[in-house]
């Protein structure tokens, strides 16, 4: 086994058994190729065999079969087996076996080996470990996570205010003054800080202050008015904020006070921005949906879908998804040739929200015919829809035969229905098989429209 290998082959999961598909063998009682296989480089068998044999109390065994991975240098096997030795209460074993690859200065382990130490009593070790890398925004939240522990916020508090003061580069206007900033993230972990020492107003401001206010659909100034009850603040924040994230907050916050009404009439009022329209519509047919009105959260879809620019495929997929918990599929598919029309035409995209309605309308038959005479019909990602109906409808071998004229196209979701039938080495032999690694092209300055973009 080669470090590299294995993290590319885990990375990609190509040329491996992917870890659904371990648990599928293991759920059909196929555990001894699980063990076979972990012997022969296969990390994700290995790694599930290890935590069977843990929860079994076999340490020993367990630490064996990590063992050749472990040898190769590759971090995820050390971090894995690490994890192990720390559940079983062997920490110095753990911080042995992590503290070189920390060392190294490999990002992953410093935050793990940092964590490891601040979980055990060595927080004022750890926070040195991390101090050289505050411009690095991972081990700078990692950095204040251990702070917290050890009474040393105003020591992590200095040093992001110091990073703030001085950014590297600025455009020079007021509206990119902290786009220098490094750690990225300076303002909202220092903001974390303040709010955990009790000063809540200037954590506020610091909040304030930002340039990106989201990360990940939620807004940390938005969660911080609600945790802290100004709701007042929280409403006048949320009629201006752009992406509609402290909106939504607000409506949860209200929601769950059991005003339904009032979470609705945030929803109602989105104000001029496109995008909190958009996701605000759907957020409100999710609140309608809870309390039973599903009709009504059908036609909000509906007539977001049907506003200007709103035929978006997520969103009439959605729609689809309401009409068929609603019983409605016909009307789905009303809706779908409406569209249609509309559009003048109905590419892929679009007409594969038709099959799952189809099916609820008792015309399976009729999706597959229809999909596999569609213009696209054959492709590979048409072959897999055809052999989802199959599949769903118990017709395993006849998925498998539609989807093997496609070879390593549809290697992984081939794999899965051959182990249904038992053909548990053809899987594995399918999955094992290794493609050339795509060349990676160095950028030029120029615009292209080849993939990878």
């Amino acid at each position: 086994m080669d470090a590299a290998d294995l993290d590319y082959r885990t990375r990609t999961q190509t040329a491996c058994i992917p870890p659904d598909l371990v648990s599928r063998l293991i759920e059909l009682g196929h555990a001894e190729e699980v063990a076979f296989q972990a012997g022969r480089g296969e990390w994700f068998c290995a790694r599930e065999r290890a935590r069977l044999l843990a929860g079994q109390d076999r340490q020993a065994e367990a630490l064996e079969v990590l063992a050749p991975y472990v040898a190769t240098g590759w971090w995820n096997a050390a971090e894995t087996t690490a994890g192990l030795l720390e559940e079983w209460g062997r920490v110095e074993e753990a911080i042995v076996l992590a503290r070189p690859y920390a060392a190294a200065g490999d990002r992953l382990a410093l935050r793990f080996f940092a964590r490891l130490l601040g979980r055990h009593g060595r927080g004022d070790e750890a926070f040195a470990l991390l101090r050289p890398y505050i411009e690095d925004w991972f081990l700078a939240a990692a950095l204040v996570e251990i702070s917290e522990g050890v009474g040393r916020d105003e020591d992590a508090a200095a040093l992001l205010a110091a990073r703030i003061e001085e950014p590297k580069h600025s455009c020079g206007a007021p509206s990119c003054r902290y786009r220098g900033v490094e750690p990225s993230n300076a303002v909202g972990l220092l903001a974390t800080i303040r709010e955990r020492q009790g000063r809540i107003d200037d954590a506020i401001a610091l909040l304030h202050t930002r340039d990106a206010t989201s990360v990940n659909g939620r807004d940390q100034l938005a969660d911080l008015l609600a945790r802290h009850d100004r709701i007042e603040e929280l409403r006048t924040y949320a009629a201006t904020e752009y992406h509609g994230h402290a909106a939504q907050r607000l409506a949860e916050v209200l929601e769950q006070r059991g005003d339904v009404a009032g979470a609705i009439a945030v929803y109602r009022h989105p104000g001029d921005s496109r995008s909190r329209q958009l996701h605000g519509a759907v957020q409100l047919a999710q609140l309608l949906v809870r309390h039973d009105r599903g009709d009504e959260a059908t036609e909000v879809l509906r007539l977001l879908a049907d506003s200007p620019g709103g035929a978006e495929d997520w969103i009439v997929d959605r729609l689809c998804t309401y009409y068929t918990d609603q019983g409605r599929a016909e009307d789905g598919l009303a809706y779908l040739d409406s569209l249609k029309a509309r559009l003048g035409e109905e590419d892929w995209e679009f007409f594969q929200m038709r099959l799952p309605l189809m099916v609820a309308c008792g015309r399976r038959e009729e999706a597959i015919e229809q999909t596999r005479a569609h213009p696209e019909g054959g492709t590979w990602y048409a072959a897999q829809a055809i052999a989802e109906l199959l599949a769903d409808a118990g017709r395993i071998e006849e998925a498998v035969a539609i989807l093997e004229q496609h070879g390593s196209a549809l290697g992984s979701t081939l794999a899965g229905h051959l182990i249904e039938l038992g053909r548990v080495k053809d899987a594995v032999t399918l999955l094992q098989q290794r493609k050339p690694r795509p060349a990676m092209r160095m950028w030029t300055g120029t615009p292209t429209d080849v993939p990878p973009f």
